[in-house]
């Protein structure tokens, strides 16, 4: 749960805002989001090594996967190596970045905007013990600081 409230306190920054709205918007669907997660994980991966980790948590067609990753080169999500026999695809985006656009659009859509909405439902809905609600304070304090 802390590294959860550390990173939403953190979009509270006006710099990761403005690093937000300056970037090219990453918009993966749930599908993408799962290939680019195992990829991030495993590092450069062949179609049947991403297939072979999808079917590990769902039922998922090869040819399915084939041309989900082939669509995702297009979009300029993955790179592709075609130098050896099987293609070896790598993200092509970042997870921090893709996940920062990710919480951007949440706190947009949902939060109408407002970080300091999400930390505070965040904290509210979750039982966060006094070890975490110090760590928060010295984030805070920290943030502070750099922002003098």
């Amino acid at each position: 749960m802390f590294l959860f409230t550390k990173i939403f306190v953190g979009l509270l920054t006006k710099q990761f805002v403005e690093q937000i709205h300056m970037s090219n918007t990453i918009k993966p669907t749930e599908s993408e989001l799962e290939i680019l997660n195992i990829l991030w994980e495993k590092g450069p991966s062949t179609v049947r090594d991403v297939h072979g980790e999808l079917e590990k948590n769902k039922d998922a067609g090869y040819t399915t996967t084939l041309k989900l990753m082939q669509i995702m080169h297009d979009k300029k999500l993955l790179n592709r190596d075609t130098g050896a026999k099987s293609h070896v695809y790598t993200a092509a985006v970042s997870q921090q970045k893709t996940q920062g656009q990710m919480v951007k659009r949440f706190i947009d859509n949902v939060f109408n905007g407002s970080a300091s909405q999400l930390v505070m439902q965040a904290l509210g809905n979750h039982k966060t013990n006094k070890e975490e609600l110090e760590e928060i304070k010295r984030y805070l304090e920290e943030m502070e600081k750099k922002q003098k």
